[in-house]
C-alpha cells in the first residue's frame, strides 16, 4: 500500500509549475497548501493543478499550523530558503529546495546542521542531475571503459537574452547558471571539489552590465582536473544549456555534446607514437526511475520519504556544489587560488 503524504508548496512563480507538473502524477501525495508572498498567486497555482481544497496563505507558519504536512517544496526566492527551510524542519517536515541552496555558505552550514538535527531529510532540486543523456554517461564512466578518470572539461556558450534582473546582476553566469555544470561534473566524476582558480570578465559587445564570461580550474579528488569555460553573452554555435563535454580517462576519452550525442575511444593497442584507438558505442540509459528532470528529482525524494532511503541531491552533499560556486566568485574576486571549505 503506497503511504499517504502530504505537501506545502512555498513560491509560487513560474518555476512551481515544474514541480507540480510531476506532482499531480505522483499517486499518493496531496498538495495541502499554497503560500506565496502575494495569497493571490498561490491561490492561482492551486486552482490551476485542480487542489481546491488546499490552504492558501502569505505565510508559511499558519499554513503550516492549519496542514501540519509531512513535506515541504521550497520554490521561494534564493534569499528566503534559510527561514523557509529551518521553519519547515522546526515543524518535523521533510524539506525539498529550489536551488540554490542557499544565499551564501554561511546560511548553507547552517540549514544542513539544522536537517541534521531534526532527522528528516532536505535535498536540494538538482534537476539536470536526472537527464536521462548525464546518467548514460555517468553509468558508463563507472563501468571503467576509459579507465581511470584524469580530466573534465566542460564549455558553456549561450547568447541568452533575458532582459530584467539578469542583465545587471553581479556574476550573472556563475551565480545564476554555473552551478548546473559544476553539480553534473561532480556527478560525471564521481569526485569532490579541493579548491578554484577562476578569471571572470565582461567581454566587448556584452549586454551584460557586469561580468558574464568566466574560466575556472577545479582541483578535484582522485587527483582530477576539472575545467570550466562559459559565456551568458557568446552569439552563434551555440552548447546546449547541458554544456559540452570532453572526458578523458587512462584508457580513452569520451565526448557528449550535452543532447544525445556521444563519440567514445578507447585504447586497442600501445607502441607506436599513436596508440591505436577504437570506437566504441555507450550501453542505452540504465533502467534509472530517477531519471526525468524536475519529476524524477521530486520522485526520487518522495521515495526515500517512504522508505528512509537518501536522496542523491541530499543537502548535505549537494553543498559542495554550492562550495564551487561561492569559491570561483572568491577566486575572480580576489585574483587567488581558493581552497573549497565545506564546512
Amino acid at each position: 500500500m503506497t503511504t499517504q503524504l502530504t505537501a506545502v508548496l512555498v513560491g509560487c512563480g513560474g518555476i512551481s509549475r515544474a514541480w507540480l507538473d510531476a506532482v499531480r502524477d505522483i499517486p499518493g501525495l496531496t498538495m495541502a497548501g499554497f503560500v506565496d508572498i502575494n495569497p493571490d498567486a498561490a491561490r492561482t497555482r492551486a486552482v490551476e493543478y485542480g487542489w481546491t481544497d488546499a490552504v492558501i496563505g502569505a505565510e508559511l507558519e499558519p499554513v503550516l499550523a492549519q496542514t501540519q504536512p509531512d513535506i515541504v517544496f521550497d520554490c521561494a526566492v534564493p534569499e528566503a530558503h534559510l527561514p523557509v527551510t529551518l521553519m519547515a524542519l522546526a515543524q518535523g517536515c521533510h524539506v525539498l529546495g529550489e536551488k540554490p541552496l542557499a544565499a551564501s555558505m554561511a546560511e548553507a552550514r547552517q540549514m544542513v546542521a539544522a536537517a541534521a538535527r531534526s532527522g528528516k531529510l532536505f535535498a536540494v532540486m538538482q534537476n539536470r542531475r536526472y537527464d536521462a543523456n548525464i546518467r548514460r554517461l555517468a553509468a558508463f564512466l563507472r563501468s571503467g571503459a576509459i579507465g581511470q578518470i584524469t580530466t573534465v572539461n566542460a564549455d558553456f556558450y549561450i547568447g541568452a537574452h533575458f532582459g530584467g534582473f539578469r542583465d545587471v546582476m553581479p556574476h550573472v553566469l556563475l551565480l545564476d547558471m554555473a552551478i548546473h555544470t559544476f553539480d553534473a561534473a561532480r556527478l560525471i566524476a564521481a569526485a569532490d571539489p579541493l579548491a578554484v582558480y577562476c578569471h571572470e570578465w565582461n567581454p566587448a559587445g556584452s549586454w551584460y552590465a557586469q561580468d558574464a564570461s568566466a574560466v575556472a580550474i577545479f582541483e578535484m579528488s582522485e587527483g582530477i582536473v576539472f575545467t570550466y569555460r562559459g559565456s551568458w553573452c557568446a552569439e552563434g554555435l551555440r552548447t546546449t544549456w547541458e554544456s559540452d563535454w570532453r572526458i578523458v580517462g587512462t584508457e580513452g576519452s569520451v565526448r557528449w555534446d550535452g543532447a544525445d550525442g556521444f563519440q567514445a575511444e578507447v585504447v586497442a593497442a600501445r607502441g607506436g607514437f599513436f596508440s591505436t584507438v577504437n570506437s566504441v558505442e555507450l550501453p542505452p540509459p540504465p533502467a534509472d526511475a530517477r531519471s526525468g528532470g524536475h519529476a524524477g528529482a521530486i520522485r526520487e525524494f518522495i521515495d526515500c520519504v517512504r522508505t528512509g532511503a537518501t536522496p542523491e541531491t541530499i543537502a548535505a552533499d549537494n553543498i559542495k556544489s554550492l562550495a564551487m560556486v561561492f569559491g570561483a566568485i572568491e577566486s575572480a574576486t580576489t585574483k587567488t587560488r581558493v581552497e573549497l571549505k565545506i564546512v
